[in-house]
């Protein structure tokens, strides 16, 4: 009895110490058991990362909290230096990626359907990539292609260029393994991808084996173009990750890692990537653990493109380590899991988050990997440095308190003008989802290309805009218009989502909201300014006026398809296919292009802010 209580108290005052080390930004220390202590015990070393988004090349400066200098981060180059240096250490290291390897990716990736992104992880070693909800964005096809290897079905221009990069000739897919626990065939129930990986580590004469279980959200068919996910079902995360315990327990498996494509954010306004401010509360990534099964020991978790270092409970109480670094490759999560060799289960995890430094001098980036990228950027240089318009100043991808965004008003009105013309749509306005406007928006200062000042090149654009959106107009009655706002809220009008994604309009829309009042009555005066005077949709009582009469409204096959949860989009009829996003954002710049005066988002006749916020609300929810 003595000596159980000396080892509880053991854990406790561990426990203890780990929650003072994740509130000072220091690394996050679990201990399970006293095997820890053994020398002799297997020490594996994971480094994680999620959100990578095809960042081949460094997306910019990063820091690590409020007194770290910020300095250059990412490029796959340098991950792979990392990943090398830590192999060289440890050679029982393994590499994963919780979701969103590729998707919204820049052109040196995207214009070569993100076969760049596969090679050079194939490269780097990464190890199990779990899907997320944008590996979907070309379709289970296309995804299955990205696992399998093989050439484009239709674009014979740019897929397949390893001839001119250095890499196999057909694109050699993936060498590591894509995993989808919780996707499967809606008629079959056969999972897309294998639902987990296994990996086995010599301990002293035996093997003892880690598990990593990889899914993706479940309401992944809400935030993609519904064709791209048809035929599959997406399964309740925790459910499906207990479900395989027994699965695993059988084949000898004690050590259970989570790789899951959802996540939190940390609350204030702490920079700290390795703390974990307001404990992730009220996020679906720690309602999903507190569902999960005493078995599992780690958490790797991702889509917030949030940095955090956290310790939060299983159903039985337990802690366990929840992390997640960052996006675009700037982080990764360098995690050390002693396993105990006699039992195989976890005896302690180490886990804390590191920016990928690129001035650090004790990291070799490998030149192969820079080379098939620089391959690549000349490939793609182009199109890409063409300049297509210009800019008076910043046209950022952030939001005021009422959600208007500079970036978001530039691509509605963009979309409204390639669809406005009576043969190409004859739309009233366009509605833009924020989602689909990324960083870091549009910037005024020249890039290393060597565009100027003020200019904005097509990469530039695309990187904005890279989902390859095509614009849909169609008839919306002005109650469906309402109702499409309305749904902009948690909750409201069977919105599953559990935050607020409130829609970009085009010139001439207004309407103010207001987060306190009931569903339904949150939109108040929703007016159109044309050339036929102010039309009133809804008044300042949150009424429609006139719910019968129609409207032509511009959106992107996304929203129109149902996607980010706006079902009453499907509703449109008279549905006209129109130009790709990036075209559409192509051609309305081109007007802003020298001799023709820059763009300037303050211009009076832009009719800005166009949202108005109500209530005592001080950031966008």
């Amino acid at each position: 009895m003595f000596a159980l209580n000396r080892l509880a108290l053991a854990l406790m005052a561990a426990l203890a110490v780990a929650g003072a080390h994740a509130a000072a930004g220091a690394k996050t220390t679990i201990v399970r058991a006293a095997a820890a202590k053994d020398t002799s015990n297997p020490v594996i070393k994971v480094l994680a990362l999620n959100d990578f988004h095809g960042a081949l090349e460094s997306p910019g400066t990063y820091k690590a909290d409020g007194n770290a200098a910020a300095v250059p981060a990412g490029g796959v180059d340098e991950i792979a230096g990392y990943i090398a240096a830590a192999r060289a250490a440890n050679p029982n290291t393994v590499v994963v990626s919780a979701g969103d390897l590729i998707g919204a990716s820049p052109l040196v990736s995207a214009l070569f359907h993100d076969e760049p992104t596969i090679e050079t992880m194939n490269r780097a070693g990464l190890d199990f990539n779990a899907v997320g909800n944008h590996e979907f964005d070309d379709g289970k096809a296309d995804l299955k292609r990205m696992a399998q290897g093989g050439c484009h079905p239709t674009d014979t221009v740019n897929s397949c260029r390893g001839a001119d990069v250095g890499t196999p000739v057909p694109f050699e897919g993936a060498q590591f393994k894509f995993l989808a626990a919780n996707v499967a065939n809606a008629k079959t129930g056969d999972t897309l991808f294998k639902p987990y990986g296994i990996k086995a580590f010599k301990a002293g004469g035996k093997k003892v084996k880690v598990a990593f279980i990889g899914l993706t959200l479940k309401e992944t068919p809400q935030i993609v173009t519904p064709s791209a996910v048809k035929g599959l079902v997406f399964n309740d995360e925790a459910a499906t990750i207990n479900r395989l315990v027994p699965e695993l327990r059988a084949q000898g498996v004690e050590a259970i890692v989570v790789l899951i494509h959802q996540g939190g954010v940390q609350t204030g306004s702490t920079v700290d990537i390795n703390a974990c401010a307001g404990n992730l509360d009220g996020s679906p990534i720690k309602t999903i653990v507190s569902q999960l099964d005493d078995a599992v020991d780690l958490v790797i978790s991702g889509h917030t493109h949030a940095a955090y270092n956290c310790q939060l409970p299983l159903a039985s109480g337990r802690l366990i380590p929840v992390t997640s670094a960052n996006t675009q490759g700037k982080v990764l999560t360098d995690i050390d899991i002693t396993l105990d060799r006699a039992t195989g289960q976890v005896a302690a995890i180490t886990a804390q988050n590191k920016v990928v430094d690129r001035s650090n001098a004790a990291i070799v980036p490998n030149a192969q990997i820079a080379g098939i990228v620089a391959a690549y950027k000349a490939l793609a240089a182009p199109v890409a440095n063409q300049v297509i318009g210009a800019i008076t100043t910043d046209v950022p991808n952030t939001k005021d308190a009422a959600c208007n965004m500079p970036a978001g008003d530039l691509i509605a009105d963009s979309q409204w003008a390639a669809t406005s013309p009576s043969n190409l749509g004859g739309a009233q306005f366009a509605l833009m989802n924020p989602g689909g406007v990324r960083n870091p928006g549009f910037l005024y200062a020249g890039s290393a290309v060597g565009e100027g000042d003020g200019n904005v090149t097509y990469g530039e654009a695309f990187t904005v805009q890279p989902f390859g959106n095509s614009l849909v107009t169609l008839t919306l009655t002005t109650q469906q218009v309402r109702d499409t706002l309305e749904q902009q809220f948690p909750g409201c009008l069977g919105q599953t989502s559990t935050y607020a994604k409130v829609l970009l309009p085009s010139k001439g829309i207004r309407y103010e909201w207001d987060y306190t009042q009931a569903c339904g009555a949150k939109v108040r005066n929703l007016t159109l300014t044309s050339g036929a005077g102010v039309q009133t949709l809804v008044d300042a009582a949150g009424q429609v006026v006139d719910a019968g009469k129609t409207w032509r409204v511009t959106v992107n096959n996304f929203l129109a398809d149902g996607g980010d949860g706006f079902s009453a989009l499907k509703g449109g009829s008279n549905r006209l296919g129109g130009a790709q996003d990036i075209d559409a954002l192509s051609a309305y710049l081109a007007a802003y292009k020298a001799p023709a005066p820059a763009y300037d988002p303050a211009a009076a006749n832009l009719g800005k802010p166009r949202i108005a916020r109500l209530d005592v609300g001080t950031s966008c929810p």
